[in-house]
C-alpha cells in the first residue's frame, strides 16, 4: 500500500526572520514591507488558519470623508471611464478650463441626477441624497 503524497507548497519568493523585542515589537525587513505595500503608520491584518498557517496582509483604513470613492456605484463609473480611455473614446484637453464648455453642452443632454455628478469634477463626493 502506498502512502498518500504530502501536500507540497510552492517555495516562497523570499522569507525573512525577525526578533521580537520588548512589548512584542518587531521590525519588518524592507522586502517584506515592499511585498505588503506598507509603510510607517499603515496597518497589518493577521489571519490564523486551522492548519496553523498565518496570513499577513497590508490593511488600508479609509477615512470616512473619502469612503464615497469606494462605493460600488463610484467604482463602476471609474471602470467605465477606464474602458472608455482604453478604447480611445473621449476627448483630451490641456486644462479643466478648456473642457468646461463641453461639460456644459453635454450636461444639457443628461438626466438631472447625472448632470449634478458630471459637473462636480474630480475628487468631489456625490451629492447627498434627500430623504
Amino acid at each position: 500500500m502506498s502512502m498518500p503524497a504530502a501536500k507540497m507548497e510552492p517555495p516562497p519568493r523570499f522569507s525573512a526572520r525577525v526578533k521580537v523585542r520588548p512589548k512584542a515589537q518587531l521590525t519588518l525587513p524592507e522586502e517584506i514591507r515592499r511585498a505588503l505595500h506598507i509603510s510607517e503608520g499603515d496597518e497589518l491584518e493577521f489571519s490564523v488558519h486551522d492548519d496553523g498557517t498565518i496570513t499577513v496582509r497590508g490593511y488600508v483604513s479609509i477615512p470616512t470623508d473619502q469612503a464615497w470613492f469606494f462605493t460600488p456605484e463610484w467604482l463602476a463609473g471609474e471602470r467605465e471611464a477606464d474602458e472608455d480611455v482604453a478604447a480611445g473614446r473621449g476627448t483630451a484637453h490641456e486644462s479643466a478650463g478648456t473642457c468646461s464648455p463641453i461639460w456644459r453642452r453635454s450636461a444639457r443632454r443628461m438626466p438631472d441626477e447625472r448632470r449634478v455628478r458630471h459637473h462636480q469634477g474630480e475628487g468631489q463626493p456625490p451629492p447627498a441624497q434627500a430623504s
